[in-house]
């Protein structure tokens, strides 16, 4: 029921319940970071203690616990620590307690937690009852009760549940720790050492599921997670913004976010690849051609080194050099730590003549010979240091060079695309590309072993090249992550079709993959009318199924050509008249067309390109159609979905773009068009 004699209780629980949290609070802003034993130490504690507060802020649109369990016994003291309650649990986004330190609400995450989104009548779990609330302005509006002893098992429609998943929103994307799903939940509580990939259709919560998996992490495996770190990888800016607020809420502000461009970073981007040129760029055959353009650069010893020490020289031949060169070299260790060993090994050659010429000498002395100019300049002479950048450049303006490191792995025809037509003269002058600046990220790690965090999340992975897994599988070689995508909406040339492949490229090919079908998100009408475009475009993979009550709106409207922008203004105003936010994704050549239509017709509205640096929260939001994964809004507008398709470099790319495109709506998608809709949309009208 929506209503309940409870309510004025539950209301009165919750008001005590924030001034419980606002004691806690004040009294984390009283402590005195100054007090610790040292300066290091008090810094340490002030950043502390502003993370503390910052995560005790309480937000009024929302509530404090926005469900309650009630145990059908209580827990027996060896299955209960001391934040869990005995026989009712209230659960919310963070712990709070009382002055007496007994818990008011509970953690999401916290073991008892689970019991709240995953209890059946099937399996209650120990559970008799769960409540949820609806809230409205951070006030309990509304109680929904579910009886979980009642002895057959029925299907239960939570009204509230349904509300929330479909409750109109403007601005970022929220915490959905209301709405997880059994399944989703199962997800978000893996163990940390497992690495998960989801392959989850439009609607079906992924990108939450994966920020929510971040949260309770670090929540289960805190002073682990500090230490080592969690990364967020999205596809763009604008999507990273979307998903910005997701982690704070949760109380989680030392995540880092990154698209897989500033991921690897070395440079800037002063140049656009050609597809093939990118396809093979993004090859993942590229990184035994650069180990062997690398490796290349160590040379053979012809002269013998000779060591001045005192009134003597000692002499160790070349072949013995050599022996000592093929040695680091076949140790499996990065480029520069196999360099900064030659001399070392080069002092302890001369160390054991003198030690068999009757001396004495120590480890000082080795290491005195180490730092030798002689022996540092014959093993600089052998073993150059090396500059990526300045392999890269050779690689792309040497013909010779290139066959070399490629030879037996790319065909003359692969080597002649890779080959810049007018060579730069220095690698300082050479434009790069996003797929450069990747393949110069695989040669620094080949140098020297990028660092690795102890959790990372992919979204949109589906995307990513060979080259590019390699790349943010670097970034947790030694940690776990969370790999998030949908096949069919791979919208690259080079997109996977196997996330066995692509888990290998991350180097993560023992995973778990979850499979996620149910929207909750995108109603029926938009998800039927999408999924036509499958067979064409990712033949076997299954259709995703809506499981909402709400079927959505789905209106198509043909124009002519002069009148196509007209009716996108009086689309845009019609969806106006209802709530929630709007997207107006159009082909990223009409965007500048499409937003001054807007501005001329007075309709207030935003831009979200990647470049756009607008962080105002705007209802109406105007949309590239390569900038859209990723995003939702309540209504969408989709102008010119042919121009859409077409604007890709295949027709597969170009009907998976277009995928995307349309179920970016959660509640309603309005198609306006002057060119006839793509084929695939219109056989099975």
């Amino acid at each position: 029921m929506l209503t309940s004699p409870d309510l004025a209780a539950e209301r009165a629980y919750l008001a005590a319940a924030r001034a419980d949290l606002a004691r806690m609070r004040e009294r984390a802003e009283s402590l005195d970071p100054t007090r610790a034993s040292d300066g290091d130490s008090a810094y340490e504690l002030a950043i502390t203690l502003a993370r503390r507060v910052a995560s005790l802020q309480d937000d009024p649109h929302t509530t404090l616990f926005f469900g309650r369990l009630d145990h059908q016994q209580p827990l027996p003291d060896e299955h209960r620590d001391e934040t869990e309650p005995h026989a009712v649990s209230y659960i919310g986004r963070r712990h709070v307690s009382n002055a007496e330190g007994d818990p008011v609400v509970l953690d999401w995450r916290a073991p008892v937690s689970t019991a709240f989104y995953r209890a059946s009548r099937t399996e209650p779990m120990g559970i008799v009852r769960r409540r949820r609330f609806g809230i409205d302005h951070g006030q309990i509006n509304a109680i929904e009760d579910e009886n979980l002893l009642t002895a057959a098992e029925s299907d239960h429609s939570s009204a509230i549940l349904a509300g929330e998943i479909e409750r109109p929103r403007t601005g970022p994307m929220r915490d959905i720790v209301a709405t997880i799903q059994p399944e989703q939940d199962e997800i978000v509580r893996s163990g940390i050492d497992v690495s998960v990939c989801v392959q989850g259709a439009p609607g079906t919560g992924k990108t939450a599921v994966g920020l929510h998996r971040a949260a309770w992490l670090l929540y289960t495996h805190r002073d682990r997670l500090e230490r080592t770190g969690v990364l967020v990888v999205g596809p763009n800016r604008a999507f990273l913004d979307h998903i910005s607020a997701v982690l704070p809420a949760l109380g989680e502000v030392r995540v880092e976010h990154s698209t897989a461009a500033d991921l690897v970073a070395h440079g800037r981007v002063r140049a656009v690849d050609s597809t093939e040129a990118a396809l093979l760029k993004g090859d993942s055959r590229m990184a035994q051609v650069l180990r062997r353009a690398l490796w290349a650069r160590v040379g053979t010893p012809t002269e013998a080194l000779v060591v001045p020490r005192g009134s003597r020289k000692w002499r160790v031949p070349a072949y013995e050099v050599q022996e000592i060169v093929d040695e680091l070299t076949g140790r499996g260790v990065r480029f520069g730590a196999a360099r900064s060993m030659l001399p070392r090994r080069l002092a302890h050659a001369v160390l054991l003549r003198m030690e068999r010429a009757g001396d004495s000498p120590d480890d000082r002395v080795q290491d005195s010979i180490a730092r030798s100019a002689p022996v540092k300049k014959y093993a600089a002479s052998i073993w150059p240091a090396v500059d990526p950048a300045q392999v890269l450049f050779e690689l792309w303006s040497s013909p010779e060079r290139l066959d070399a490191a490629a030879a037996d792995v790319l065909d003359p025809d692969e080597q002649r695309i890779l080959l810049w037509d007018r060579p730069p003269r220095s690698k300082g002058s050479a434009r790069w590309s996003v797929a450069d600046l990747t393949l110069l990220d695989e040669l620094h790690d080949l140098l020297d072993r990028t660092g690795s965090l102890g959790h990372v999340v992919l979204d949109e992975a589906q995307d990513l090249s060979p080259m590019q897994l390699r790349a943010v599988g670097r970034r947790c070689s030694t940690g776990s992550v969370t790999v998030l995508g949908d096949i069919a909406q791979g919208t690259t040339p080079w997109a996977t079709d196997s996330w066995a492949d692509a888990m290998a490229h991350l180097g993560k090919p023992e995973h778990h993959l979850e499979v996620l079908d149910r929207g909750f998100r995108v109603p029926a009408s938009v998800i039927d009318f999408a999924a036509r475009l499958l067979p064409s475009m990712a033949p076997g993979l299954g259709a995703p199924v809506s499981v909402r009550d709400n079927p959505g709106e789905l209106t198509l409207v043909p124009a002519g050509g002069a009148q196509l922008l007209p009716e996108v203004v009086a689309a845009v105003r019609a969806a106006l008249a209802g709530e929630g936010s709007v997207g107006v994704i159009a082909p990223d050549a009409m965007c500048n067309r499409v937003s001054a239509a807007l501005q001329d017709s007075g309709v207030e509205h935003g831009r979200l390109d990647t470049d756009s640096g607008d962080d105002a929260d705007h209802r109406v939001q105007v949309v590239p159609a390569t900038v859209a994964k990723g995003l939702e809004f309540d209504r969408v507008l989709v102008v010119e979905p042919a121009a859409i398709a077409a604007a890709e470099p295949d027709a597969r790319t170009g009907l998976r773009r277009l995928y995307v495109v349309l179920t970016r709506a959660v509640s309603a998608l309005t198609v306006v068009h002057s060119e006839p809709l793509p084929a695939e949309l219109t056989d099975h009208c």
